[in-house]
C-alpha cells in the first residue's frame, strides 16, 4: 500500500505525537506497541506537518526522534495541524465541491431531485464520470444539515436544500485567544486558517498545547453533556498497555490551572461514585442513552466542590475529609504573600494572625493534590499540620531530605 500523509485513524495518530511530544527518548527499537513499518508510517506523516520542530538525538540504544517546541514562543499552536490531514475517499471530496457549487449562494434551494439533475449535468463533461445515486446524495445532505452548513426547508410535501447563511466574522483576537486557551480550541484554529492569518495576537508565559490531540476525543464529551447522555469510554490502563471500558454519566470537563491537564468528571453506576478521568488517557467515547437523573448526579458534584482541591473526589480511608493547614511567615515588604494566598486558595480559608502571619486552611478529600501548591511557600513555612498523617510527614521528610543533600543542620522541624 502506498504511503499517505493523510489520517484515517487519529487515535493512532494522537499516540505517536504523544510519544513524540511528550516523552520523546524512545527510539525505533523501543516501540514495541506496533510494527517497525508503522512506526516509520506514523513519523513521516508527523514530519509532513510538523517538519521545522522534528529533531532527533544519537545515543546507544539507537536514534530518538522527538517533536521539540518552545510553547513560550509558539503563537500558533503547531499541533492543530494534525486536525487537517484527516483522509477522505475521492467519492466524498468529489460530492462535497459538486453540492457546494450547485448551492454556491443561500438564496438557491432545490429539491433531492433537482440536485440529482446537476449533478448528471456537473459530471457529463467527464469522460469517465463519478456515479452517485440519490440515497448516497440524501445521506451527505443529511450530514451537512446536522453540521449546520446546509438548511433543510419543507415547502409544502417536498423538502428543498439551500445552503446556510454566512456567519459574521469574529473579531480576530477573540478566535486567536479561543483557539490557544479554550477546549475544543481547534476550531478557532480552523477559521483563522480559512482566512489565511498565520501569526497569532497573543503569547503566553504558561501554553499547554498538548490539549489540541485531544479536541476529538473533548469534542464527544461536551455534546454527551449537552445532551445528557450515558457514554461508554475505553480507557488506558496505569502502567499496562492495555485499555478498560467504563460505563459513565459525564458531567463536567475540569482543566488544571497548573499543569493544563483536562479531567472528566463522571458519575459512575457501578461504583455508585462520581470520580474522575484524565482526558488523555481516554482513547474513545460512545455515546449510550439518556440518563434521566443527569440532574441528581451534577448537583451532587456540585455539593462536592466546596472540597475539592482538584479532581479528587474521595479521601484515603474513605469516609472523612481531610483538614490541612500551615502557617507562613513574612517580612513587612511581603505582602503579597497574604495576597497570593487570598488569591489561590480555593476551597480554603486565610487568616491573618498578625502583620507577618498569615495561617491557611482547608478541609478536602484528598490533601495530597495541595502539596505541590504549598510547597511553593516552603522558605515561609513555620508550621504545617494535617490529619492524614502520611502528608505531613512525607512534607517532613521531603524537608530532611533536602537539608541532608545540602549539609543544613537542623532539618525540617515545622
Amino acid at each position: 500500500m502506498a504511503y499517505s500523509e493523510l489520517i484515517k485513524n487519529f487515535n493512532r495518530i494522537r499516540a505517536y505525537m504523544r510519544e513524540f511530544y511528550v516523552y520523546g527518548f524512545k527510539s525505533r527499537e523501543g516501540y514495541t506497541k506496533r510494527s517497525a513499518r508503522s512506526y516509520d508510517d506514523e513519523r513521516r506523516r508527523i514530519e509532513s506537518y510538523l517538519g521545522e520542530y522534528m529533531r532527533f538525538r544519537q545515543t546507544p540504544e539507537g536514534k530518538n526522534v522527538f517533536l521539540s517546541i518552545d510553547s513560550r514562543t509558539a503563537k500558533r499552536n503547531p499541533l492543530y495541524r494534525a486536525w487537517g490531514a484527516k483522509s477522505f475517499t475521492d467519492g466524498d471530496i468529489t460530492l462535497h465541491f459538486i453540492l457546494f457549487d450547485i448551492l454556491s449562494s443561500p438564496d438557491i434551494a432545490l429539491t433531492l431531485p433537482g440536485i440529482m439533475e446537476r449533478i448528471d449535468e456537473t459530471l457529463s463533461v467527464f469522460e469517465e464520470p463519478k456515479c452517485f445515486d440519490e440515497s448516497t446524495v440524501r445521506k451527505k445532505l443529511k450530514e451537512y444539515v446536522a453540521e449546520g452548513i446546509v438548511v433543510a426547508q419543507k415547502r409544502g410535501r417536498t423538502v428543498c436544500y439551500r445552503r446556510a447563511d454566512d456567519v459574521a466574522a469574529l473579531p480576530r483576537e477573540a478566535l486567536d485567544f479561543f483557539s490557544e486557551v479554550a477546549p475544543c480550541g481547534v476550531i478557532g484554529s480552523f477559521i483563522l486558517d480559512k482566512e489565511g492569518k498565520r501569526d497569532g495576537a497573543f503569547a503566553f508565559k504558561h501554553h499547554y498545547i498538548t490539549s489540541a490531540m485531544d479536541s476529538g476525543i473533548l469534542y464527544d464529551l461536551f455534546e454527551a453533556i449537552g445532551s445528557k447522555r450515558c457514554i461508554t469510554i475505553e480507557n488506558e490502563l496505569k502502567r499496562k498497555e492495555k485499555t478498560r471500558e467504563f460505563n459513565v454519566v459525564p458531567l463536567q470537563i475540569r482543566i488544571s490551572v497548573q499543569s493544563g491537564r483536562q479531567y472528566l468528571m463522571a458519575y459512575v453506576p457501578r461504583a455508585r461514585r462520581v470520580t474522575s478521568f484524565r482526558v488523555d488517557k481516554i482513547v474513545s467515547v460512545k455515546t449510550e442513552d439518556v440518563c434521566g437523573d443527569f440532574d441528581l448526579h451534577l448537583e451532587k458534584l456540585e455539593k462536592m466542590k466546596p472540597h475539592m482541591w482538584g479532581v479528587s473526589t474521595q479521601s484515603a480511608d474513605g469516609n472523612r475529609l481531610e483538614h490541612i493547614e500551615f502557617t507562613v511567615k513574612y517580612a513587612d515588604n511581603e505582602q503579597y504573600i497574604p495576597a497570593r494566598l487570598e488569591r489561590e486558595r480555593r476551597c480554603g480559608t486565610v487568616e491573618r494572625i498578625d502583620n507577618n502571619t498569615a495561617k491557611f486552611s482547608a478541609d478536602v478529600f484528598d490533601a495530597r493534590e495541595l502539596m505541590p501548591w504549598i510547597r511553593t511557600f516552603i522558605c515561609r513555612i513555620t508550621e504545617l499540620n494535617c490529619t492524614n498523617r502520611s502528608v505531613a510527614d512525607h512534607f517532613r521528610d521531603d524537608l530532611d531530605m533536602m537539608y541532608d543533600l545540602y549539609g543544613i543542620e537542623g532539618g525540617g522541624e515545622s
